[in-house]
């Protein structure tokens, strides 16, 4: 189905320096803002990734209280020792 798909299909991330972050942070910003990811360049060095946050969503009390009522019940005991099966429980330097 994608045999022939390459990176080339995939818009590159635009990369700016440190230098045009600072002159034009609020333009860079706006980008972002508009859903732009950028990577930002030190020395042609690429020292960290500029991207949108995901949007928050607001639940209401009311949707919540919903859920809770039709959720279905755990035993936490049982829950925990499910838990502790599969991750090892002892605090690891």
């Amino acid at each position: 189905m994608l045999q022939d798909a390459t990176i080339a299909t995939i818009p590159p991330v635009p990369k700016i320096t440190q230098r045009q972050l600072r002159n034009d942070s609020a333009k860079v910003l706006r980008a972002v803002q508009e859903g732009q990811s950028m990577t930002i360049t030190r020395n042609g060095t690429p020292v960290a990734e500029l991207r949108p946050l995901a949007a928050r969503r607001f639940v209401s009390r009311v949707v919540l209280e919903e859920a809770a009522k039709t959720a279905p019940r755990i035993d936490a005991r049982r829950f925990r020792n499910d838990v502790d099966a599969i991750v090892d429980p002892r605090v690891h330097e």
